[in-house]
């Protein structure tokens, strides 16, 4: 076979393989896309229509419109998981990337998310400590859906004794986290329990990053309950998905930037397990 023929085949065959991938990605994004909405129409096409006519908020367990559409949230057992719930805006918002959560009036979703622990507590049949619980968002790349949700679970078992171990060392500025959990570094800082209805999580990370409305998309927040000489608190924490993973997570949702993952759906740590 003489060079040029050789080079020729060699053109065609990576010239086939770039096609195949454009269209495996595509596929890919068009089923993901597909299913990105399915907790808007739970509770922008039931949950609030059914609260607002029926005084009746299901499928959801509750629907807050005290701060009209705009600022409510609903919150929604989710499918997976036991002691799993979702707090979900009432308002069309994607995600932690959204401009609408660093507005002046946003409803701090985070605050609101920590009160509802206690529907954590019914299921799991007991009072938890607040150092049990976690509550989540995930990245663009992290999620599955295009509404803006937060998790509200139990902790895993092992990122609550990390946490306890490096606690005490983690002051009230960002600082990088000197464990890693479940794998992924993160960065932390505490936070008075008083200074959460002050003091918005989502605006707390913003401040931190040269370019937010970039940035934002590609960072998953943790809240956990913690204590600290007596004093009840949080560590917040903060990851990061990969700069590749956040570049295509508009398209593609590659499962980088989970917080989520520190979470436990299975609640082990409420058997003591």
């Amino acid at each position: 076979m003489s060079p040029f023929r050789h080079t020729k085949l060699v053109i065609l065959l990576v010239a086939a393989l770039v096609l195949i991938g454009i269209v495996a990605v595509t596929i890919v994004g068009y089923r993901q896309a597909s299913k990105s909405n399915v907790l808007w129409k739970i509770v922008h096409g039931r949950c609030v229509p059914d609260m607002e006519t029926k005084h009746n908020p299901a499928p959801c367990v509750s629907v807050d419109l005290s701060q009209g559409e705009a600022g409510g949230f609903a919150i929604l057992k989710d499918e997976t998981g036991n002691t799993q719930y979702l707090l979900i805006p009432t308002e069309k918002i994607t995600g932690i990337e959204s401009p609408a959560i660093l507005m002046p009036d946003a409803t701090n979703y985070f605050a609101k998310a920590w009160t509802e622990t206690g529907l954590v507590d019914q299921r799991a049949g007991h009072t938890l400590p607040r150092t049990d619980f976690a509550i989540a968002i995930n990245s663009e790349s992290g999620r599955t859906q295009n509404q803006l949700h937060i998790h509200i679970d139990c902790i895993q078992p092992a990122v609550k004794s990390a946490l306890e171990q490096v606690g005490p060392e983690i002051g009230t500025t960002w600082q990088a986290l000197p464990v890693k959990l479940e794998g992924h570094e993160y960065r932390a800082m505490w936070l008075a329990s008083e200074e959460l209805e002050q003091r918005n999580p989502f605006r707390v990370l913003a401040d931190s990053l040269p370019d937010p409305a970039q940035e934002m998309r590609g960072h998953t927040l943790v809240l956990a309950g913690a204590e600290r000489n007596g004093q009840d608190g949080f560590i917040l924490l903060d990851g990061k998905a990969p700069a590749f993973a956040a570049a295509v997570s508009p398209w593609i949702k590659l499962g980088y930037g989970s917080g989520e993952r520190l979470e436990d759906h299975a609640c082990r740590i409420a058997n003591g397990s």
